[in-house]
C-alpha cells in the first residue's frame, strides 16, 4: 500500500471524533483550543450523500462540525440513529477517534489497493465538492482510514 496525501506527502488532513452530544463536546473543545466554537451542521440528505455502509444503502446522517487547526482538521460528529460506520463505533466503542483522514487524488485506485491488501470498504459517500470512503483498517492500524478526495476547483 502506498498512501500519498494529493501533494505526494503522507499528511494526516483530519482526525474524527464520534460523540454523543456535539453541543457540549464543541463547546468542550472551543474551551480547550481557546477559540470561537464552529457551528454544527447536518451532513447531507440521502439522495445528496448516496451513503452505503458495507455494501447497503443508507439513509444515515450525522451532525458534524469542524475545527481548523493549522495543518489539521479536527471533526465532531454526531450520527442518526440509521446504521453507518459512526453509528456501529459510537454503539460497539462509545464516544472517541472514528478515523484519521488523508486526502488524495485518486480515491476509487487507492481503495481498490487498500481492498486487494484485505482492507474493505466500510463506507462511501459524497459531500459538497467531493467524496469519501471509509475503509477497515482496524486489524492492521487500528483505527478507521478514511480517504478524501475533492473536487479540483474546491480542493483545500
Amino acid at each position: 500500500m502506498n498512501m500519498k496525501h494529493s501533494s505526494g506527502s503522507n499528511m494526516i488532513a483530519q482526525i474524527a471524533i464520534v460523540v454523543h452530544d456535539i453541543e457540549k463536546t464543541l463547546a468542550s473543545y472551543a474551551a480547550f483550543f481557546g477559540m470561537e466554537q464552529p457551528e454544527w451542521f447536518w451532513t447531507g440528505a440521502p439522495e445528496q450523500s448516496k451513503t452505503n455502509y458495507k455494501g447497503t444503502n443508507t439513509n444515515a446522517r450525522a451532525k458534524i462540525a469542524f475545527f481548523h487547526l493549522d495543518q489539521l482538521q479536527l471533526e465532531l460528529i454526531e450520527p442518526d440513529h440509521h446504521p453507518s460506520s459512526w453509528r456501529n463505533h459510537l454503539d460497539e466503542k462509545g464516544e472517541g477517534p472514528h478515523h484519521i483522514a488523508f486526502v488524495m487524488k485518486d480515491i476509487h485506485g487507492q481503495q481498490a489497493d487498500m481492498e486487494a491488501k484485505g482492507m474493505p470498504v466500510e463506507q462511501t459517500g459524497v459531500f459538497h465538492g467531493g467524496r469519501y470512503a471509509v475503509m477497515d483498517t482496524v486489524q492492521d492500524l487500528k483505527i478507521l482510514i478514511e480517504l478524501l478526495e475533492y473536487d479540483q476547483k474546491d480542493r483545500p
